[in-house]
């Protein structure tokens, strides 16, 4: 395979959910840990993207945000501009459940089509952009959008050669309290975690 590097963002204010998504936790432990084990094998490595206050208690590698309160965009520069992989595997901290077979698909097919972006697409269509692989290519359209204060993932996939991987069942992504209620209830028997 093509040189990769798995990150994870940690940097969102978590408004709706009211506390540090990145220190959400269950009966198995922190889902940040899971996610950290899940892109660890499938990418060879694993480093936070963020604030320094949610990553200090994981003793996981850590690069901070190049550009400070600029959202996700900002946390896809930084691993870019990192120079760890040819291939970059971003997914953010708030996605519970995702297995290392599906984050190896994802990079397998960035690398087998030549894309530069490839993004989850789940069964109701939703895309997600904060579970995708990033070519290195990408840092002059990224930083452009930033410097443009366009802040918005999905809007810079359309200047990028872009692929879909459909993801066959449903994609938890948990940003409020009932969400992740709803991931405690069903979502962890649904995807067998």
């Amino acid at each position: 395979m093509v040189n990769a590097a798995g990150f994870i963002l940690i940097g969102g204010e978590s408004r709706r959910m009211g506390r540090d998504k990145a220190l959400l936790a269950d009966d198995s432990g922190f889902i940040l840990e899971h996610l950290a084990q899940e892109v660890a094998v499938a990418a060879g490595s694993v480093a936070l993207i963020g604030r320094p206050d949610s990553a200090g208690r994981f003793g996981l590698d850590f690069i901070p945000d190049v550009r400070q309160g600029m959202g996700p965009l900002a946390g896809i520069e930084a691993a870019l501009c990192s120079g760890r992989g040819a291939l970059n595997l971003i997914v953010a901290c708030d996605m519970p459940g995702v297995k290392r077979e599906w984050l190896a698909a994802l990079l397998h097919e960035a690398e087998e089509k030549h894309y530069e972006c490839v993004l989850t697409q789940d069964r109701s269509g939703e895309l997600h952009p904060l579970c995708a692989v990033y070519a290195e290519q990408c840092l002059p359209v990224v930083r452009a959008a930033l410097d443009a204060g366009n802040l918005r993932v999905l809007d810079i996939v359309r200047h990028l050669r872009t692929g879909i991987a459909e993801y066959p069942g449903v994609f938890w992504n948990v940003n409020s309290p009932s969400e992740w209620l709803a991931w405690k209830q069903r979502g962890r028997a649904e995807h067998g975690s």
